[in-house]
């Protein structure tokens, strides 16, 4: 049984429900007790095993794991049962099994997900929500306050659009935006009662209004929903919806030439539906059909549907505690729809019925007006109906470390006729899913395991098998390790094709590294660097005396500077490790850039993804 699971994690090698862990020294460490608490808690996972004895083998380029074995293992197991029995809130009994593998003792760990009565489970000597732990991926990731609505659900005292806004006042209430809710929620049923309701009747029903000191006051929710213009831009400045218009396929570093257009929009968020939907499809291309037999050509675009449904997903399930804007960001490829707040579902389950909720009041009024598919099933039906229309499925990205989420809709056909010319091109027999991962990688310039997933509907271990076939040609190439890991264009990745343009080879070279036929070329904002030191010969004389006056180790003294270097240009972490004659980029990403992501002093240049293989920082 442990030999089979080795084998599964050699072939996916970062599993959502399996973990190795050396434990060569006979003890378990922290990371282990937090594992088993992920396990136990989260959501529709159903547990997970761990492996003890088993390590990745670094010096092996596609990180295998290898089998140690462990010392002493049946005091090793009395130190787990009791450890998982006394450590937590709730007494967790994991099954272990021991095995001999390749002469080794190796001891496996299988933990069941708790009840959700038994949620969540945390640390007896750690406050929540830090002592309690999730199952993000294949990663142990510690809870945030709104972790908890995951955990607790109906048995939270109050959410956090019921909060009441106490500088505001029943004239900041719009009666036109009550008058639209009645007119959708009658679509839906012309005899519900609360129809026949006042005003006043209905804002208390819906949680829009609550009374204080005697006096009614708009709640986060109501105003959200019901509040005039003027009221939204005093009380939630920054609730707004931006369309951003990029010329191209990548984001646009200078600020002069960054956009090609921008609409602010605000105002209740049931009408801003249909506002920033009308704002997309006005700016969509068409495409024409004519099919046998027909006289008139029919239109092909994107499905509204799919487009209403990631915008209501946006609005609805944001966080409202975060001072941003959604932002629409169409490119020439694609259009990204971004909004403060991570997923509180699980990524690997998005689609599959049952939601979390973070805004329930106003979810309630999204799908009793019919605005919003019924729980759990918009992301399953905006997948459906992309593939119906010849797109590719939509792709998503949760980010837990900077608070944000991401829906992707690549705005071509895939597998048209000229992508099919373009993949002919390619000496090798691939199944649809490997085609797919190409022509997604060709317009994004990356693509990892969960974006093929997404995009093909394959379990863990099937694109993980595609992915690696596809490395194995020369395709595509393997860059970070374990959770991070993604893939960029390998040596033998398909020319370009003039009615299939896959990518901008002078963009790459301004935002980093591109891989293709002619080796690697590392560059930054069209200069290579070849020479250490040469980015220096570009600062301005008076930011080189800055840098030149640091110190070997100048500490956070080093930040100033780094924010100064940013503003004069867009930077990656391994240039600015570079100009300062420093090694180590990672220690420099780690002790001070994320840092100043975290506290504002600098921005990604690509917000929608971290790990994006070009990121650069912006001052």
């Amino acid at each position: 049984m442990i030999d089979d699971l080795l084998r599964e994690l050699n072939a996916i090698d970062e599993h959502p429900k399996l973990e190795a862990k050396a434990c060569r020294s006979g003890k378990l460490g922290n990371s282990f007790f937090e594992t088993v608490c992920a396990f136990a808690n989260e959501p529709g996972l159903g547990g997970g095993s761990i492996l003890l004895g088993v390590q990745r083998d670094e010096s092996d380029f596609f990180g295998a794991y290898e089998v140690v074995g462990v010392k002493e293992s049946d005091k090793l197991q009395l130190d787990i049962a009791s450890g998982c029995a006394e450590r937590f809130n709730v007494p967790l009994r994991p099954n272990i099994v021991v095995e001999q593998l390749q002469g080794k003792v190796v001891l496996l760990v299988e933990v069941n997900e708790r009840p959700n009565s038994d949620k969540p489970i945390y640390f007896k000597n750690k406050n929540l929500p830090r002592g309690a732990w999730r199952r993000i991926g294949s990663s142990d990731q510690r809870c945030t306050d709104e972790d908890l609505i995951v955990f607790y659900g109906d048995r939270q005292a109050e959410s956090y659009d019921a909060m009441l806004l106490q500088s505001a006042d029943l004239s900041d209430i719009d009666s036109d935006a009550i008058e639209n809710y009645r007119s959708l929620r009658a679509k839906v049923n012309p005899h519900a009662e609360e129809l026949s309701w006042t005003d006043e009747e209905l804002l208390r029903a819906l949680s829009a209004i609550q009374k204080a000191n005697g006096e009614w006051k708009p709640t986060l929710a109501g105003l959200l929903l019901f509040g005039t213009k003027q009221a939204l831009r005093r009380e939630l400045p920054m609730v707004r919806v931006d369309y951003i218009r990029i010329s191209g396929n990548e984001w646009v570093s200078d600020p002069d030439q960054r956009f090609h257009k921008t609409i602010d929009m605000r105002g209740p968020i049931l009408s801003l539906v249909d506002r920033v939907l009308a704002a997309i499809m006005d700016d969509l291309p068409k495409g024409f059909e004519l099919l046998e037999g027909e006289v008139q050509a029919k239109t092909k675009t994107l499905p509204a549907r799919v487009l209403r449904e990631a915008i209501v997903n946006a609005l609805m399930h944001r966080s409202y505690r975060e001072h941003s804007p959604t932002q629409v960001i169409r490119y020439n490829n694609r259009i990204e729809i971004r909004n403060a707040g991570f997923s509180l579902k699980n990524e690997d389950l998005l689609g599959e019925a049952g939601s979390q909720l973070r805004n329930p009041k106003l979810a309630a009024v999204f799908h009793e007006t019919n605005t919003a598919e019924t729980k759990g099933s918009g992301i399953r039906t905006m997948r459906r109906l992309m593939q119906e229309n010849g797109f590719s499925a939509p792709t998503f990205e949760s980010s837990r470390g900077d608070n944000f989420f991401v829906s992707r809709l690549l705005l071509h056909h895939f597998l048209s006729e000229g992508d099919m010319r373009w993949l002919g091109t390619i000496p090798h027999e691939l199944n649809e899913q490997q085609k797919v991962a190409l022509i997604f990688l060709r317009e994004q310039g990356a693509i990892n395991n969960q974006s093929e997933r997404q995009l093909t509907g394959s379990d863990m271990l099937t694109a993980s098998s595609d992915l690696r076939k596809l490395r194995d040609l020369g395709l595509i190439v393997l860059k970070g390790k374990g959770s991070a890991s993604y893939y960029v264009r390998g040596v033998n990745f398909p020319k370009t094709l003039n009615d299939a343009q896959p990518f901008n080879k002078s963009e790459a070279c301004k935002h980093g590294t591109l891989e293709g036929d002619h080796g690697t070329l590392e560059g930054s904002h069209g200069t290579l660097a070849s020479k250490h030191g040469s980015l220096r010969t570009e600062l301005p004389a008076d930011l080189l005396q800055k840098v030149e006056s640091l110190s070997q180790r100048p500490g956070k003294k080093v930040r100033p500077v780094l924010k100064l270097l940013c503003q004069w240009r867009d930077l990656t972490a391994s240039e600015l490790a570079e100009i300062l004659n420093r090694n180590d980029s990672k220690a420099i990403k780690r002790d001070h850039l994320k840092p100043m992501i975290d506290n504002g002093e600098l921005s990604y240049t690509y917000p929608d993804m971290e790990k994006h293989p070009h990121q650069a920082y912006r001052g």
